[in-house]
């Protein structure tokens, strides 16, 4: 492939490239790079938004290249306080094992496992002694550690930086140092973090990694960075059904920058599918679709995709009941004179993960009961057997009483 075909490919969807005239050095013609991600294993699932990411490495291990898939579990046991306006608190080392495990079956679906190099950064970070931390913090200024935006918002503002926070970006970088690393893939929060590593290979004598920054990706809600804690993100695992009705929720002015960041749709279709939906030749509901529907293609393969689409148009069009609803077992011991409180009923059928969240539910209109709307949260529920609760437009329970 040509040079200018390569970066151009490398481009798409990027934020930054630091710096463009180093890759050109770097990327050549049967040179094998080795291609660092760090990952961080605070939370064990993959949504969407990491896949930004690990798409562009697929890229690269497709040419033949690396990748060095970096799990953070020392620094995991420190908290990542990128974006943080207060200390995190540190997973044990349980946590983040377990975490890690899940994480790794995961990022295969998208990665090629023989081109995949899975390392810890405890391997080398556990064998350091006082002597050599220090050594190593010798060779960064505080002034510079400081520029984060993160820790200068917190030290003006007077909140607290703990001093392991502070060894966060410093440890990140040495990983690169002992990897030696020639390109790191990270998103564009991740930047000054890749800064470092790339000050610390120099220092050490190394050609510095060329960063690669991808956009981070808005949730469902079209404003916050997708995020599980926020809730609105869509999980790489998630069934073809359910990936597919969050992805048809999302606001269309967000439509593009998934087509782009999470398909294989070629750019100038999608430029054209801009210039018909100007024109009012396309309706971007079927857009949304054609999005939606080549992503779960992705991960649960065509077939899947179509029967989601089905069912989608089943429930949203249609406004008919799912084909298969997953059963919920009500135990008649919990029942008074065949009653149950509808809270009781959403938090025993596990469509609710808390009595609260019911609650809001009920007074939000969101909760139905073989399709009729529930409209007070005190009610008690005369309760048979293949009675429906439904929760929005994806939750749905059939219930059996044992």
């Amino acid at each position: 492939m040509e040079m200018e075909e390569m970066l151009k490919i490398i481009r798409r969807g990027c934020a930054e490239i630091i710096s463009e005239a180093e890759l050109r050095e770097k990327i050549k013609p049967g040179v094998r790079l080795k291609i660092k991600y760090g990952a961080d294993p605070s939370s064990p699932d993959i949504h969407l938004g990491h896949t930004v990411v690990l798409r562009k490495l697929r890229q690269l291990q497709e040419w033949g290249h690396t990748v060095q898939f970096l799990i953070g579990d020392f620094t995991g046991m420190i908290g990542d306080p990128t974006g943080r306006s207060t200390t995190r608190p540190p997973l044990s080392q349980e946590q983040i094992m377990l975490n890690a495990q899940t994480y790794q079956e995961q990022v295969f679906k998208i990665l090629l496992p023989e081109q995949t190099e899975v390392v810890y950064n405890s391997a080398w970070c556990n064998a350091m002694n006082f002597t050599e931390v220090v050594r190593l913090a010798a060779r960064y200024t505080v002034a510079r550690i400081m520029e984060r935006d993160d820790f200068e918002k917190r030290f003006r503002e007077g909140r607290p930086i703990g001093l392991h926070e502070l060894l966060y970006p410093l440890i990140q970088g040495y990983d690169s140092v002992v990897l030696k690393s020639d390109i790191e893939l990270c998103g564009t929060d991740q930047i000054f973090n890749c800064l470092v590593a790339r000050s610390l290979q120099q220092d050490f004598g190394q050609s510095p990694e060329v960063i690669i920054a991808l956009p981070l990706l808005e949730g469902l809600d079209g404003v916050q960075k997708m995020s599980k804690s926020l809730g609105n993100y869509v999980g790489v695992t998630d069934p073809p059904q359910e990936m597919f009705g969050k992805l048809m929720s999302i606001p269309d002015n967000l439509m593009f920058k998934y087509f782009e960041l999470l398909t294989d749709i070629e750019l100038g279709s999608l430029e054209q599918i801009r210039r018909d939906l100007k024109a009012n030749n396309l309706h971007p509901r079927k857009v949304k679709a054609d999005m939606a529907g080549r992503i779960v293609s992705q991960y649960h393969g065509e077939k899947a995709a179509q029967l989601a689409v089905q069912e989608f148009d089943r429930i949203f069009r249609d406004r008919e009941l799912p084909a298969d609803i997953p059963e919920k077992i009500i135990a008649a011991a919990n029942l008074k004179d065949g009653k149950i409180w509808i809270i009781n009923l959403l938090y025993e059928m596990g469509l609710v993960a808390t009595k609260a969240e019911g609650q809001r539910m009920v007074c939000q209109g969101a909760v139905l009961i073989n399709q009729e709307k529930v409209i007070d949260h005190r009610q008690d529920v005369l309760i048979k057997n293949g009675l429906v609760v439904q929760i929005g437009k994806r939750k749905f329970g059939r219930i059996r009483i044992v």
